[in-house]
């Protein structure tokens, strides 16, 4: 059994949450420890809706959470109630002096349904793969353990690579996510699909080469597509443009929901030199996700190959570039002359896993500020216009 790991950064995001709403929704794909995180907070009641006598129980909610007033209360796999939505709506608006977590299937946030009927009841918080505060709690720091067994706490925890559990954890993926909120038919087509999509991790998407392989139509794989980012599995990076005649406006990046997947449908069983860059990529892409709970990242591209990263543009507010390297020394400043000749106003951030101080470097007129992935974050966290837009 996965053993109970207090998540510092987690459970403070708990209470600050209660804090705003006496509601909280937890997504995440499954096995990122939802239910570990939940029993691991202080003076809870524990309710798991996967067993019939807390169904029944909750077939009544007002004279359930009637005897709950004033307690925090744990509705773990909230999605297997018949209206959960319903649950957490009469909780909002006639208990808030109960403090509600719930948590269930990522197909659950992705219902229209749950979205509006609980708008300005709750808040949402996104529980990623594992970001690098949580090394610490789980006491092994070293960051390429980290990229190999990815994010998931039992991948993580195992004592050997566990490379059967990718594959059943797909298996349940489909079966316990998939079936409930889409009507998919092809389970052979769709996780392969899911596979080459992790293989292919961090590339422009190209829906042809999908469709080839998969034996689907272009049009089949746009909406498994769909169903994967609904879902949390995977992450569409679209292009940051103003329609310049000079810029990609349309090919997307997409990106797994986690290193150790992608490493997994790479084949990569030890990581190489060469492999590190692009793993660095996507845990920086996974700790402004956790982090900051912002969905609407970007990446810039023009038509001569030169490439930003990632792009944070807050509505109003100037563009933030952020290239990610895993030395410091890597970087080649034309990417960012280029991209800032098209938009001069901002900042650029160079997070470098080597990056041990924060420190400027000059190329011409453009300033571009080093900093290690924590710095980048509290940088970023500062900025006010940075307005959480959660899953």
């Amino acid at each position: 059994m996965e053993r109970l790991v207090r998540r510092r950064y987690w459970i403070k995001a708990l209470e600050d949450a209660w804090r705003k709403r006496s509601v909280i929704w937890m997504a995440g794909v499954r096995r990122t420890g939802k239910t570990s995180l939940a029993r691991t907070l202080e003076r809870i009641e524990y309710f798991d809706c996967e067993l019939p006598r807390v169904r029944r129980m909750l077939e009544d909610p007002e004279g359930f959470l009637f005897g709950l007033k004033g307690k925090r209360v744990v509705l773990d796999e909230i999605h297997r109630l018949r209206d959960p939505a319903q649950v957490l709506k009469i909780a909002a608006d006639h208990y808030p002096s109960a403090r509600i977590l719930a948590t269930g299937s990522s197909t659950l946030g992705a219902s229209r349904k749950f979205q509006d009927t609980l708008t300005g009841r709750k808040v949402a918080l996104w529980l990623t793969p594992m970001i690098q505060a949580d090394l610490s709690d789980f006491r092994r720091e070293h960051l390429r353990y980290r990229l190999l067994r990815g994010g998931l706490p039992p991948f993580f925890l195992a004592e050997a690579l566990p490379e059967r559990d990718f594959q059943e954890w797909m298996d349940a993926y489909w079966a316990k996510d998939i079936q409930e909120l889409f009507r998919l038919e092809r389970r052979d087509s769709f996780q392969r699909f899911a596979e080459l999509l992790m293989a292919r991790s961090g590339g422009v998407f190209q829906a042809q080469r999908f469709a080839r392989d998969c034996e689907a139509n272009h049009s089949t794989i746009r909406n498994y597509l769909k169903v994967l980012e609904a879902t949390l599995v995977a992450h569409i990076i679209r292009p940051f443009s103003t329609h310049r005649s000079t810029e990609i406006v349309s090919a997307p990046k997409v990106y797994g929901f986690d290193t150790g997947f992608v490493c997994y449908h790479r084949g990569w069983h030890e990581l190489r030199q060469e492999d590190l860059g692009v793993l660095w990529e996507h845990f920086v892409l996974n700790e402004l996700h956790g982090r900051l709970q912002v969905q609407d990242v970007r990446y810039w591209r023009d038509k001569h190959g030169h490439e930003v990263d990632f792009v944070l543009a807050p509505r109003g507010r100037d563009p933030i570039a952020i290239e990610c390297k895993w030395s410091a020394q890597e970087l080649d400043p034309s990417t960012l002359r280029s991209f800032r000749h098209a938009y001069p106003a901002g900042p650029n951030f160079l997070v470098a896993q080597d990056a041990d101080r924060s420190y400027t470097r000059r190329y011409g007129k453009r300033a571009v500020t080093v900093l290690s992935l924590p710095a980048l974050i509290e940088r970023l966290s500062s900025k006010r216009s940075l307005t959480a837009r959660h899953p």
